[in-house]
């Protein structure tokens, strides 16, 4: 469906106060969750929905009777349902898993004066993230980006209890570079017997982990210029590399 339409008109979310349609009710039962609402042209009324993780456009047609699902276009081709999905749905998700990645057991790696902070489900096994590691050197080194590294088990079966002893560590930022900077030569070693308190915190940094949908290391998450939180999957192409770093 492609019609002539202006700049949608976000509105607040606490519309949703008011009873939602029966079609938009019906799609609430089939697992979406309505995060917003939105004035859309054409007589239709959009709501902006999270799906399994993912943002869903809804298009309430001026019968009330049904519902339309998918990005909906102006005659330029301008995507009208990005910016509201953006605002009602990506923004508040990703806001909420940088604070439950604050809130989980990292490891640092660079001054905590660093005015970019990254973080990354890091597996001590794991080939590409220690190249990443060996690309911010230069911006770890200059003072300008701190790492965090949310340690988990997942490559192999000794992963987590290899992330158990950096955790245990007296000083896990120092074990970590160490095991970092030592590469394939790493002599890092795996903990026989895992304590209670120290699974616990690898079973959260897991749970975090599958809840967020991420399947592999390293998964990474930075701020752009703007504030907003952005993913990227494994070590970065250099052109990439610096848009997360920034000047060095």
């Amino acid at each position: 469906m492609f019609p002539v339409a202006g700049l949608l008109t976000l509105s607040s979310a606490l519309a949703l106060a008011e009873d939602l349609p029966a079609p938009i009710k019906a799609l609430e039962a089939k697992g979406a969750t309505i995060r917003g609402a939105f004035d859309a042209p054409g007589g239709l009324k959009g709501y902006a929905a999270e799906y399994q993780k993912q943002g869903m456009a809804l298009y309430l047609t001026p019968d009330g009777k049904h519902v339309l699902a998918g990005n909906l276009f102006d005659e330029k081709g301008e995507d009208l349902s990005e910016a509201p999905l953006q605002k009602l749905v990506y923004e508040p998700m990703t806001q909420a898993m940088w604070s439950q990645m604050e809130n989980s057991t990292w490891i640092p790696d660079g001054a905590k004066t660093a005015p970019r902070v990254i973080y990354l489900f890091s597996d001590a096994n794991c080939p590409y993230c220690n190249l990443f590691w060996e690309q911010a050197r230069p911006w770890v080194k200059a003072g300008k980006v701190q790492l965090r590294h949310i340690m988990v088990g997942v490559i192999r079966e000794d992963s987590a209890a290899k992330a158990a002893t950096l955790l245990s560590d007296a000083n896990p930022e120092v074990a970590l570079q160490k095991h970092e900077q030592a590469g394939k030569s790493s002599t890092l070693k795996a903990m026989a017997t895992i304590p209670k308190d120290i699974q616990a915190k690898l079973d959260a940094n897991m749970k975090l982990m599958d809840d967020m949908g991420l399947s592999a290391t390293p998964s990474i998450f930075y701020k752009d210029v703007n504030g907003h939180v952005k993913q990227q999957q494994g070590a970065p192409r250099p052109d990439v590399l610096a848009k997360m770093m920034g000047p060095k």
